[in-house]
């Protein structure tokens, strides 16, 4: 079993557009279409449960990489041929990459607690 999880926000890393993201994040969070970063952060820091847990996994000895969605196509786009919608959670096997969790199930999350619930599953594998 694979232990490295990828973890990609539907944003993207250059300056402008996490400037717009933390002005959307704050002025129409409704509207702001990374869930990820939404059950991950709140507008400031790192949600603590979510903090708690992401430490947890890493004492299980998990590898986590975090990507904004244009790091990781720049990371991986030699290595895989996949097209994805973001934002999606990975585990990287010995020859691929294996959704853990869809965009679709990421964006009806309404709580931190449903992330670590889908995640925890997995990594308690």
């Amino acid at each position: 079993m694979s232990k490295k999880i990828l973890f990609i926000y539907n944003a993207n890393s250059d300056a402008g557009s996490k400037m717009l993201d933390f002005a959307h994040k704050i002025v129409s969070p409704d509207t702001y279409d990374c869930a990820l970063c939404s059950l991950t952060f709140g507008n400031f820091t790192e949600n603590k449960q979510w903090t708690a847990f992401r430490e947890s996994l890493l004492a299980k000895g998990y590898e986590l990489e975090f990507f904004h969605k244009d790091e990781f196509q720049e990371s991986y786009k030699s290595k895989f041929g996949h097209k994805y919608t973001y934002p999606i959670i990975l585990v990287e096997t010995d020859h691929d990459l294996e959704v853990l969790v869809t965009t679709e199930k990421l964006n009806a999350m309404e709580t931190v607690e449903n992330l670590i619930d889908e995640v925890g599953s997995f990594s308690d594998q």
